[in-house]
């Protein structure tokens, strides 16, 4: 998801927009009933984050601004094909493992479904709306 947002109609700090952002994925997988959460000092959404040996990243968060309109995003695991990334060392942490909706579930989630909730988590933290 790469949303596209002039911050300066919201707030300037970019840190608080990653933390949003963050959030909206933590708030979407509890609607799945899956616990998650911030790791100090590690960007991302983890499974599992309160134990250093178990951990397991789900969501990657990517972000540059330009006059501080956002670009880049986040990369959500739904339905990812994992075995990618032992050959990589994903987000420069080669100590935790990648995890995706669909492992954890066991089954495969409806892909629809999970835009929806996030885009809805998204707009409530923002507290926007989408004009047509």
């Amino acid at each position: 998801m790469y949303p596209i947002i002039d911050m300066e109609n919201f707030f300037t700090d970019i840190h608080l927009y990653m933390r949003k952002l963050e959030e909206s994925v933590i708030q979407t997988l509890a609607e799945f009933n899956i616990k998650s959460g911030r790791i100090a000092g590690l960007t991302g959404v983890w499974l599992d984050f309160e134990s250093q040996s178990k951990a397991r990243k789900i969501c990657a968060l990517g972000v540059k601004t330009s006059r501080w309109v956002t670009m880049h995003g986040l990369a959500f695991n739904v339905n990812t094909q994992l075995d990618y990334f032992n050959y990589i060392v994903p987000c420069g942490i080669n100590d935790k493992a990648v995890t995706s909706l669909n492992k954890e579930l066991g089954t495969v989630p409806d892909m629809q479904k999970v835009k929806s909730i996030l885009k809805e988590k998204i707009l409530s933290l923002f507290e926007m709306e989408i004009i047509n």
